[in-house]
C-alpha cells in the first residue's frame, strides 16, 4: 500500500490539486460575497451557477461543444509550449481555419459528403498550420520574438477573414452583413444531443485528445521537446535538432487550431461568420496556463470553465444575475494559481526553516546533556 501510495505521489502533483481547489473556492467566495453585496439571492445564484449547465440537454450539449474547444485550444497551446515555443496566434489560425473550411464547402457543395469534409478539414489543417510556421520560422531563424509575432498576426487574420467575408465571400443574400454561404446541410456534423452545438466533432477531439496526451507523455518526441523546451542549449549538445523541433511544434499547434476552426463551421455554425470564435482561443491559453501546459490537467480545467461559463448563462437566464460574474470568478482563479508556484515555494521554505531550527535545537539539547 504504501509503494503504491508512493507511485501515485509520484504521478500526481497533490499540491497543485490542493492549490486548484482553493483557488477555485477563493473565487466562488468573491462571487458569492460580490452577489451578496448587489443584492441577488446567493444561493439560488450559486445553485444555478454549479448546475445550470446540468439542467437541461441544451445547456448540457453546449457546455461539453464549449469544453471541447477550450481543451482543443489548450492542448495546442501545450504542444507549443513543451518545445520552448508561446503561440499566442491561435485565435487567428483558428478563424482562418474556420473560413476556409466553409468556403471550401461552399465550393464543394454538389459533391459527396466523404470528399467535401476530409478536403475541409485538410485545408483548415494545412491553413491553420502555414499561418503558425511563419512566426515559428521567424523565432527560430531570425530570433524574433513570437509573442509579437502572433500577436500581430491574429490581427491580420482578422482582417483577412473580415475582407472576405464581407467582399468575395460573402452570402449574396442582403441580410447578411459578414458570413459566407450556408453549408450544405448534408456536411454537417451529427448532432449527438438535439437542439444543442454539440456534435459528432467531439469523438475526433477525443481521440485527437488522447493522441496528444500520449505524444507528449509518453512516446520518444515528446521527450525531446520537453529536453529542447527545457534547455535548448543541452538539446542541441545531446544531438537534438532543436530548431527543427521548435518549428514542428508551432505548427501543430496551429494545425490544431485551424482544425478547432473546421469543427465550429461544420458542427454549430453551418457557415463562417464573425462570431465563429469569441476569442476561445485566449480562453484555451488561460486553461493551459493554469494547467501548467500539462495535458491532463487541461482537459479537467476545461470542464471546469466549461460548467461554469455555462451555469452562468442559465444563471443569467434564471437568476438575472449578469453573465460577468463568470468572468470575475475565472479571473480570481488566474490570480490565485499564477501565484501558486510562489506560495508553495514560500511555504517549503518556511518549513525547511522550522524543520532546521528544530534540528540545532535538538543538537543543543543533545550536547547539554551530554555534558
Amino acid at each position: 500500500m504504501k509503494a503504491f501510495l508512493q507511485r501515485l505521489k509520484q504521478k500526481f502533483d497533490f499540491g497543485y490539486l490542493v492549490a486548484l481547489v482553493v483557488s477555485l473556492s477563493v473565487a466562488l467566495l468573491i462571487g458569492t460575497v460580490i452577489l451578496a453585496v448587489t443584492g441577488f439571492d446567493t444561493g439560488k445564484a450559486l445553485g444555478a451557477l454549479l448546475g445550470g449547465s446540468f439542467s437541461s440537454k441544451l445547456y448540457f450539449g453546449n457546455m461539453l461543444e464549449y469544453a471541447m474547444v477550450l481543451c482543443l485550444c489548450g492542448l495546442a497551446c501545450d504542444v507549443g509550449s513543451r518545445a520552448g515555443i508561446f503561440n499566442v496566434g491561435g485565435e487567428g489560425q483558428l478563424i482562418l481555419g474556420a473560413l476556409f473550411a466553409a468556403q471550401i464547402g461552399v465550393w464543394l457543395k454538389d459533391a459527396s459528403p466523404w470528399i467535401a469534409i476530409p478536403c475541409a478539414a485538410l485545408g483548415a489543417i494545412a491553413v491553420g498550420g502555414f499561418y503558425a510556421f511563419i512566426p515559428g520560422v521567424l523565432k527560430v531563424k531570425l530570433k524574433v520574438n513570437e509573442v509579437i509575432t502572433t500577436i500581430m498576426l491574429n490581427s491580420v487574420a482578422v482582417f483577412i477573414c473580415g475582407y472576405f467575408s464581407k467582399g468575395p465571400w460573402k452570402n449574396p443574400s442582403p441580410r447578411v452583413v459578414s458570413d459566407t454561404s450556408p453549408l450544405n446541410r448534408s456536411f454537417m456534423f451529427g448532432k449527438l444531443i438535439p437542439s444543442s452545438n454539440l456534435s459528432t466533432a467531439i469523438l475526433i477531439s477525443a481521440v485527437l485528445t488522447f493522441l496528444v496526451w500520449y505524444i507528449l507523455q509518453k512516446t520518444t518526441k515528446g521527450y525531446e521537446m520537453r529536453l529542447t523546451g527545457d534547455n535548448p542549449r543541452f538539446a542541441r549538445f545531446a544531438g537534438l535538432k532543436a530548431d527543427r523541433i521548435v518549428i514542428i511544434a508551432m505548427v501543430v499547434s496551429g494545425m490544431m487550431c485551424g482544425l478547432v476552426g473546421m469543427f465550429r463551421v461544420y458542427g454549430a455554425a453551418g457557415k463562417y461568420q464573425s462570431s465563429i470564435s469569441n476569442e476561445y482561443y485566449f480562453e484555451g491559453l488561460m486553461v493551459a496556463m493554469i494547467a501548467q501546459y500539462q495535458p491532463i490537467p487541461t482537459i479537467i480545467i476545461s470542464l471546469i470553465f466549461a460548467v461554469l461559463k455555462w451555469g452562468a448563462i442559465y444563471m443569467e437566464d434564471t437568476v438575472g444575475v449578469p453573465i460577468q460574474i463568470y468572468w470575475i470568478i475565472q479571473t480570481a482563479v488566474i490570480f490565485c494559481m499564477a501565484g501558486e508556484k510562489g506560495i508553495r515555494a514560500a511555504i517549503r521554505k518556511a518549513r525547511e526553516h522550522r524543520k532546521a531550527q528544530r534540528d540545532i535545537l535538538a543538537r543543543r539539547e543533545g550536547g547539554a546533556a551530554h555534558e
